[in-house]
């Protein structure tokens, strides 16, 4: 199959995982044999920009005419078999799936978040679950100033979302969420559910995998108020005060809350922030956890770091909502706790840490679901049924078109 990877990569300066997915997905098609190419543009290069490229970035989110043209003659000169879209944000804008039409070559688009119904896509406002926007205008979004805080930086998502919510809903053939509770969510915003498929992340087979007991509790992800990392302090406090747990917390990862992690963190021997690690680093601490915490406090609409501890045979302590319910059977594979509850969260670790057979039981079960539905070979299955629906989806249009054209349907008498 010939399959053109169209994706606006996250600046490096905070590591993405959805950049990590389109690349190993992008490596595992490769590896089986299929020809992948990729049309891409990076959040890095708007800083060596000209100060009037740069003012031309917001203006270009909603449609960026160029892209279109670009993309069109490259699809009318390769002819592949499909383009799979991921971010188009902010350098790629919509005007993608335009030159999908124009060039005649169906589009598979993966949903990593919700920026279809909400402008900065994370369905929460100031560390609370928010849906204003849900089924109406964004307008509450450019009010709020809900993308980095700024009313004029959420404008042009905001826009997109309006002028092209039509051209997404009927310019893609499939759209893959990247789980049940996330395509939920979109159906009950009112997109199309026929075209809405569930394809789970893969994530790819670790090197290592946990062999004893665990030396940590590792959280492993962005410092952020969303990704719960003010509510695992609160709850750390909290073990700390009854005496603490027996191992230390490992924080590794960087963001906006980097500055107060760190001097959290700073003189305590129950905690290590280690910053930023590599891939290969990341692996090693999974590895070595007693467990692994995923205490988000917005809607996941997946979860790496879940998938990624099964992988490694590692339970996980995750926030009961979102996508973690599916990922995580409570009680089997890991344990679940009461979303936003520090308590609730501190009792779930509380309970992994204490019990010294409950986290390799766990681990194992948490290894035997990953086998079962987020190892490589189920992803490549996966992705490959998504693209010969989507191819075939396709031809039924054009040749609906031409019976259509051909018995003059339509014509005026």
């Amino acid at each position: 199959m010939h399959v053109l990877v169209v994706h606006n990569r996250y600046a490096s300066a905070q590591p993405s995982g959805e950049n990590r997915v389109v690349d190993q997905e992008v490596e595992l098609l490769r590896a089986a044999g299929h020809r992948v190419e990729v049309f891409e543009r990076r959040s890095d290069d708007i800083g060596a920009m000209s100060l009037l490229s740069k003012a031309a970035v917001p203006v270009r989110v909603p449609w960026n005419p160029a892209v279109r043209a670009e993309l069109a003659s490259r699809l009318r000169a390769e002819r592949p078999d499909v383009v799979h879209v991921h971010n188009v944000f902010p350098l790629l804008s919509p005007a993608v799936l335009a030159a999908c039409a124009d060039a005649g070559v169906p589009a598979v688009a993966t949903l990593h978040n919700y920026t279809q119904i909400c402008p900065p896509g994370t369905l929460q406002r100031d560390g609370r679950p928010c849906t204003e926007c849900v089924g109406s205008t964004p307008l509450p979004a450019v009010r709020h100033g809900c993308y980095r805080g700024s009313r004029l930086a959420t404008v042009p998502l905001a826009l997109s979302l309006s002028v092209n919510r039509r051209r997404w809903w009927t310019g893609v053939e499939r759209f893959l969420c990247i789980s049940a509770a996330q395509r939920e969510v979109l159906v009950r915003a009112g997109m199309p559910a026929e075209r809405l498929a569930v394809k789970h992340n893969f994530v790819p087979d670790p090197d290592v995998r946990r062999t004893g007991p665990g030396e940590h509790v590792l959280y492993l992800g962005r410092l952020a108020e969303a990704k719960g990392i003010r509510l695992l302090m609160a709850a750390w406090d909290e073990l700390a005060a009854g005496g603490g747990v027996g191992v230390p917390l490992v924080i590794a990862g960087t963001g906006p809350l980097e500055a107060e992690v760190t001097a959290w963190a700073a003189g305590r021997d129950d905690v290590r922030y280690v910053g930023l690690l590599d891939p290969a680093e990341c692996q090693k601490a999974i590895a070595r956890s007693v467990a692994v915490v995923a205490p988000s406090t917005w809607l996941e609409a997946f979860g790496l770091v879940v998938v990624e501890a099964m992988a490694a045979g590692v339970p996980v302590v995750a926030a009961g909502h979102g996508a973690f319910v599916e990922l995580v059977d409570d009680g089997v594979t890991g344990l679940l706790h009461e979303p936003g509850e520090s308590a609730s969260l501190a009792s779930g670790i509380r309970r992994i840490t204490a019990e010294p057979a409950l986290g390799p039981e766990l681990g194992r079960a948490a290894r035997l679901r990953y086998e079962q539905g987020f190892s490589p070979a189920v992803g490549l299955e996966r992705l490959l049924e998504e693209y010969r629906t989507a191819i075939a989806g396709r031809s039924a249009q054009t040749r609906g078109g031409e019976i259509r054209a051909s018995r003059g349907d339509g014509n005026s008498e």
